[in-house]
């Protein structure tokens, strides 16, 4: 999965870095490996569902955010919100627990997932997001981010956490 992410980035002209490391399934691990991501942004990444499971969401944080879940479906239009399973995130983004990231949204072939992004992230020179693979961070422009997303068409917003 992740040479078709890089692929993808090469086939928009979306320029990166990659840092290879150990795997992390954690913010906690993420930070364990000290200051190798050129000071980007890591992104938290939070994949949930609403009450019924006929919503997913992909919620992107600055990693320091706290997000409350009770708060969550007022501001996202959505009942009552819990992590989605295993099982779901393999259904919908093809993805293992610790590798979570907005770039998945290439493997969500039916555009179910919304994707939330945190206004904080704007300002913020590069983020730091995962190939899909949890061995690996690729850091990125918000503004590429964007540009991924879109390209997939997948619906994301900004939204205040």
């Amino acid at each position: 999965m992740k040479e078709e992410v890089l692929k993808k980035l090469k086939d928009l002209n979306i320029n990166y870095k990659m840092v290879e490391h150990t795997p992390v399934y954690t913010i906690e691990d993420m930070d364990a490996l000290g200051d190798i991501f050129s000071n980007a942004k890591i992104c938290k990444n939070l994949f949930l569902r609403d009450q019924k499971g006929k919503r997913h969401f992909l919620i992107v944080v600055p990693e320091e955010k706290r997000v409350p879940l009770s708060e969550l479906p007022s501001k996202i239009g959505s009942t009552k919100l819990s992590f989605a399973s295993e099982e779901r995130l393999m259904k919908y983004l093809k993805l293992t627990p610790g590798a979570v990231t907005p770039l998945a949204v290439i493997n969500d072939e039916e555009n179910a997932v919304e994707v939330f992004l945190d206004e904080e992230l704007k300002k913020e020179k590069l983020l730091g997001v995962h190939p899909c693979d949890n061995t690996a961070t690729i850091l990125i422009t918000v503004q590429d981010l964007e540009k991924y997303i879109n390209s997939c068409n997948n619906k994301y917003k900004y939204i205040k956490f």
